[in-house]
């Protein structure tokens, strides 16, 4: 019997499918985080919306609102992610975004045109803030455990060709007339918003959000179908077990929506200590400066390093190359080096190199200035590489089944939070301290090394339900989490089942496995083993 297809596919193009869509939902994350930069200074634009000629807390304004948007959008998962599911969030996401694009660029100069694109950023927000909380859960819970790290920071790696794909298309746009300048840039990001949201309504759904509601016959279709297996394989049958042991380990069977007061339990399953870690890697991604350097790289190269608007968008688009080369390295290391080396890695970079920018500013000098250039190609390389896709993989891994969509929403909504803070103080900040605000962001960047040392541990290489097993192990044996992932090596299936009820995760074995003898199905005793074949893998 040949494995269920969807869209036609199964197995490794069906899972490719996958990746593609929750990819270009990141693209579509970055192009806008960089459109905004080459557009809120032009020209054009502020001869439309006047009132963000010569103001920076109107640009910051401008450009922050969208910030709130996505925290709406967020909030908005927070609270019905778990009854939506992930593929009609997405799907929504995407509508809710061409939507926003639509109003924004039908702006007219003689009809309240910043009230309207105002509402068109906010709007377009929401679509983002519902596509940000889902992608990376979606992706994680439909990836095997070898590829999990690397497809979900190639979603966060993405965002940086985003990024530069906007820059320069900002940069290309500003040589033609007014309309052009602002409004195609804008426009384009329409083509993302259907390239993500059309095929999502044939792709599968996540077979642990299956599981979570009770469907346990389409959940085996899903794990068939991604993996290449036949519908009623052995192989089906163990990651579906698998899969329902972690859903009754965290007490999520059964409940279609997990109530928010369960973010705040500890125990074994250590909810609200993982949410925290999840939502931390997302405030101090943020707070780090990263968007101070993407959104206003033309600004900061005109105010604090002398350029002109041209000049300061020409490097704007060879700072992105930089980002989008630098973010590929991710992609490459990430399970070999691990999570914890690359954000101590990452920070130290950042910290460094806000700290040669804002040392080469004090003098004054355009000689000196020159070298405040290097130290934000410096800055963003250590940021594409490290803090650029953490944030997205670790609080999708980090936290359990249960409470996963939750928590999730919890940090990118913090995400949002404070990026809306940031983007909106900067150009306050350049424009009242100067080279102070790149001293700040160093210190920002030096403290987050104790946090990211005791508290964070390593997840790479493992699986879903195996992260479970360091937390209970943690709790139980009563040492740190850090030093509970350093000796906990790494499980096979039938060994996470044994560990699960070792630290009090299940009772007993739960489920029956199902295995083929002599091609007849038989049911086998919890406490059986059961051979597993070497090529299959935990989800």
């Amino acid at each position: 019997m040949a494995p269920p297809k969807f869209m036609g596919l199964s197995g490794r193009p069906l899972s490719l499918a996958v990746s593609t869509v929750c990819t270009t939902g990141f693209m579509l994350f970055g192009y806008d985080q960089g459109v905004m930069s080459g557009i809120i200074s032009a020209t054009p634009f502020n001869n439309v919306f006047t009132a963000t000629k010569d103001s920076s807390t109107m640009r910051g304004f401008v450009t922050a609102i969208y910030e709130i948007g996505c925290l709406a959008g967020a909030m908005t998962i927070l609270a019905f992610g778990d009854l939506l599911g992930r593929r009609k969030a997405i799907i929504i996401g995407g509508v809710v975004m061409i939507l926003g694009v639509i109003i924004q660029v039908t702006s007219q100069p003689n009809s309240n045109p910043l009230a309207q694109f105002i509402i068109g950023r906010i709007i377009m927000g929401v679509g983002n803030g519902i596509n940000t909380s889902t992608i990376p859960t979606y992706q994680a819970e439909c990836s095997k455990t070898s590829n999990r790290g690397l497809l979900i920071c190639i979603e966060g790696g993405i965002i940086a060709f985003g990024s530069c794909l906007a820059y320069w298309l900002d940069y290309g746009a500003s040589f033609g007339g007014p309309d052009l300048t602002w409004r195609f840039p804008i426009a384009f990001q329409v083509i993302f918003a259907l390239i993500m949201a059309i095929p999502m309504i044939f792709l599968p759904e996540s077979p642990r959000w299956l599981l979570t509601h009770g469907r346990q016959g389409d959940a085996e279709r899903v794990i068939a179908g991604l993996r290449g297996y036949e519908l009623d394989s052995p192989e089906t049958a163990w990651e579906r077990d698998i899969i329902i042991d972690s859903i009754r380990a965290s007490g999520g069977e059964g409940q279609k929506s997990t109530p928010i007061k369960h973010l705040f339990t500890n125990g074994k399953t250590q909810h609200f200590r993982r949410m925290i870690i999840g939502s931390s890697s997302q405030l101090m991604q943020q707070i780090g400066g990263c968007n101070a350097v993407i959104y206003y790289f033309p600004i900061l190269f005109t105010d604090s390093i002398g350029e002109t608007h041209e000049r300061a968008l020409l490097f704007g688009g060879v700072n992105m190359i930089v980002y989008a080369i630098f973010a590929t390295t991710s992609w490459f290391i990430i399970e070999r080096v691990g999570r914890r080396k690359l954000y101590l890695w990452g920070t130290a970079g950042q910290g460094l190199s806000m700290l040669l920018t804002c040392a080469c500013l004090i003098p004054g000098t355009k000689n000196a200035a020159k070298g405040a250039a290097v130290g934000l190609f410096t800055y963003i390389a250590s940021f594409a590489t490290s803090w650029l896709p953490l944030p997205w993989l670790y609080p999708a891994e980090i936290n359990p089944i249960k409470t996963r969509a939750k928590a999730n929403a919890v940090s990118t909504c913090t995400n949002w939070l404070f990026n809306f803070l940031v983007v909106m103080v900067t150009p306050i900040m350049i424009d009242r301290i100067g080279w102070g605000t790149y001293l700040f962001f160093a210190i920002i960047n030096f403290c987050f090394v104790p946090f990211l040392w005791f508290y964070y541990p390593e997840t790479a290489r493992r699986s879903l339900e195996e992260i479970d097993i360091i937390f209970a192990k943690g709790y139980v044996e009563n040492i740190s989490y850090v030093k509970a992932a350093k000796e906990l090596p790494l499980l096979t299936t039938e060994q996470i089942e044994e560990h699960a009820i070792k630290y009090g995760l299940i009772e007993t074995a739960a489920h029956a496995a199902v295995r083929r003898a002599g091609g007849a199905e038989v049911e086998v005793s919890a406490d059986e083993k059961v051979a597993r074949t070497s090529g299959s893998d935990v989800i």
